[in-house]
């Protein structure tokens, strides 16, 4: 049967136009006599190599065709081509292979439910038929045409359009003869005619800034050696044991001798034996998928599915994560679902209509940030997010996500006075909601032990408790209030604190209606809000010994724990992302102080029970007195289910001598640690080594009572002996 192309196809062909280029192009025919049709107006001549058989120049445009039988042509020709400058190239016809991805695949992608797009969409290495190249798949339900672009065809769009997979909105071309490290966009024309060039949306690698190409990864299997450490997380009671993570921003913890950034593995083998010698369990990065902006420390990312290039390609990320596991330190990365920049290359209007975000901007801008909302409400994008974090936990073994700006999410009035409420008539992002609950379900289910935690800074309710009783089903939530209010309390002057005595108070009024981590993070230490050693009020010494009292605070309140970096060694000046931390300090007696009281505080509430073993309900914690506003004293008990530590916080710079506390019982208890210790460049008062015996003297409601030494801005921790 001859096969018959209207004028009008070939001219959209020509004009790059077309939605269905295999209509037009490749093998045509059956039985007899066969058509083979090619575009390539790079080429000045095309001989099809398997005769050889020269094709003929159609009007002198870029189409070329040849006739011939059917017997003597093979399924997968290849194509020989020379180009204005007399080069010869050769390889297979994209265009005589058929569709590559299964309509299961496409089916679940449109429903929403497809858990590994990213198998598909993007580009891939393949084989068909015993031939390799480079399979590339895209989403953009409204673009006219789509074409592959890059350096293999002098990025020309008229070169490599795809064929549309039915109402799928999926486009997709197999290049065969195509090899790993070749860069490419996809150009994306709209059907009013304006062309766009964009990355790759699922692309898994990312040329370095500024430049913004993809790059085609090759398939390899990577030799992971962290089996141990996935099987005793996928076993693990996280509930009831110690974290204590150490956030940090990879291009400026350390940088090498010329400034430059560290590769992924020289960042790990110099990170993971400061992180263990301080007795932190995890490292939180913050978001290191790609991104253009420096200063935007990863939060507004173009590159979903790539560890960013700064810092070395995918290989290079995964033996960072390797390194970690083998030396039994987690990894948890900062996620970012909430928005995505307006870049031209990225997401943004993606095919040139709004796809990723909502069309109206009181739902599709995020004013704060001038980023785009992502549209919760359409399958595919609820998809593209779902196997996004999919991805970073199967390619990577990444223990766990931190999900940024939660609260954006939940609320459709979020920072703005201009909004749409939802068909209830509220403000509540109803979209949004169903997505985090999907989310949080597909990632537990898939994967047992992976912990994802929320930043979320409102008082929305259930935010850590499971989906199947109304909660958003994360397993920990940022403990914002608790920050905002200790900050707050700790900047007042001593002499003023005895006046907002209730700001520590309160938080245990509903520290078990979460699972609460406890953060100092990178939020704290910049913008103008100073380190946290020059948030404490005072001279240098009261400053450090305001901190040391903090930091023994916090890791003797229930909840797990996080610290950004230089904050556990007391860096005078704010974070700035374009500097490393001013490690000289670790000189000084009174940083390394700070240091060594981490350490020490770690160990402690890593091997105690007591500090962990129920860090998420009232039976780990209970008040000895929480009214001594006067002198700004406050005095707890931290239990397991067979014993306990006694806690004792003195936020005044006054000596207490003869201070009395109720205690549960008789007996020896010892001091174990003292936040004042000179060890840790403090006073050196307090209790000593020697025990303190109880007295049989009615104090608090309790029939012992201890009669201590407290320190000034300082904390101590007793131990009963028996």
């Amino acid at each position: 049967m001859q096969h018959t192309v209207s004028n009008t196809d070939l001219q959209r062909i020509i004009e790059a136009r077309h939605h269905d280029p295999f209509a037009v192009l490749g093998r045509h025919g059956g039985e007899g006599e066969v058509s083979v049709t090619t575009f390539n107006p790079l080429a000045s001549e095309v001989l099809i190599a398997d005769g050889p058989w020269s094709m003929q120049r159609v009007d002198d445009t870029g189409l070329f065709e040849w006739r011939g039988s059917s017997d003597s042509l093979p399924d997968h020709y290849r194509l020989i081509w020379r180009d204005n400058e007399h080069r010869e190239h050769i390889a297979h016809d994209p265009y005589c292979f058929p569709p590559q991805i299964a309509d299961f695949d496409l089916h679940l992608f449109a429903e929403g439910r497809h858990w590994h797009a990213y198998r598909f969409l993007g580009a891939h290495v393949h084989e068909v038929d015993g031939v390799g190249g480079v399979l590339f798949a895209v989403w953009a339900p409204n673009a006219e045409r789509v074409s592959v672009v890059g350096d293999f065809n002098r990025w020309d769009g008229r070169c490599h359009p795809m064929r549309v997979r039915g109402g799928s909105g999926v486009w997709e071309l197999f290049i065969p003869d195509l090899a790993p490290g070749a860069l490419y966009k996809f150009e994306l024309r709209n059907r009013s005619g304006s062309i766009h060039v964009k990355s790759d949306p699922y692309g898994n690698h990312f040329e370095h800034r500024p430049k913004t190409a993809s790059i085609v990864t090759a398939t390899r299997e990577y030799p992971w050696s962290d089996h141990a450490w996935l099987e005793q997380r996928r076993q693990a009671d996280w509930l009831h044991a110690p974290m204590s993570v150490y956030e940090l921003h990879p291009g400026s913890w350390q940088r090498g001798p010329e400034g430059e950034f560290l590769n992924y593995r020289e960042l790990a083998e110099r990170l993971v034996p400061y992180v263990r010698e301080l007795g932190f369990s995890h490292i939180e990065l913050l978001p290191i998928a790609e991104h253009p902006y420096d200063p935007s420390w990863g939060y507004q990312t173009t590159g979903y599915f790539a560890p960013s290039s700064r810092f070395g390609d995918p290989d290079d990320f995964r033996c960072f994560v390797d390194y970690c596991h083998r030396n039994d330190i987690g990894v948890f990365i900062d996620w970012v679902p909430s928005h995505f920049p307006k870049d031209a290359y990225g997401l943004a209007r993606f095919d040139g209509t709004p796809l990723y975000e909502h069309e109206d901007p009181r739902l599709g801008e995020h004013l704060d940030w001038s980023t785009l909302i992502f549209n919760y409400s359409r399958n595919e994008v609820k998809n593209f997010l779902l196997s996004n974090a999919m991805y970073w936990l199967e390619e990577f073994h990444i223990d766990g996500l931190r999900v940024d700006a939660v609260a954006s999410m939940l609320y459709l009035d979020y920072s703005r006075t201009d909004w749409v409420p939802n068909r209830h008539g509220g403000r509540e992002n109803l979209d949004a909601i169903d997505f985090l609950r999907e989310l949080n379900v597909a990632v537990h289910t898939a994967h047992q032990g992976v912990l994802m935690m929320a930043e979320e800074s409102t008082s929305w309710p259930a935010v850590s408790r499971p989906v199947h009783v109304g909660g958003l089903g994360f397993d920990m939530k940022w403990n914002m209030g608790w920050m905002n209010d200790t900050l707050s309390y700790m900047e007042h002057e001593p002499v003023h604190r005895k006046y907002c005595h209730d700001m520590l108070t309160f938080s245990m009024l509903y520290a078990f209606t979460e699972n609460f981590l406890l953060p100092f993070s990178h939020d704290e230490v910049v913008h103008g809000k100073q380190s946290m050693l020059n948030k404490m009020p005072g001279d240098e010494w009261q400053q450090h010994a305001n901190l040391r009292a903090l930091y023994t605070y916090m890791f003797t309140h229930p909840g797990k724990k996080l610290l950004f970096m230089g904050t556990e060694f007391a860096q005078g000046l704010e974070w700035d992302s374009a500097q490393t931390l001013d490690w000289y300090v670790l000189e000084y007696p009174l940083h390394r102080g700070v240091a060594r009281l981490v350490a020490d505080l770690n160990r402690l509430y890593h091997q105690s029970p007591q500090l962990h073993r129920y860090e998420f309900d009232w039976q780990g914690f209970e008040w000895i007195d929480c009214h001594d506003s006067d002198q700004s004293v406050f005095s707890y008990l931290r239990k397991s289910d067979d014993a306990f530590f006694v806690v004792i916080v003195n936020f005044t710079p006054v000596p207490r001598h003869g201070y009395r506390i109720g205690v549960p019982h008789g007996g020896a208890y010892r001091e174990i640690l003292n936040s004042d210790s000179e060890y840790y460049g403090g006073s050196n008062l307090g209790n000593g080594s020697a025990p303190v015996y109880a007295e049989e003297i009615p104090w608090m409601d309790r029939p012992w009572s201890l009669s201590l030494t407290l320190p000034p801005l300082g904390a101590i921790i007793l131990r009963p002996e028996n």
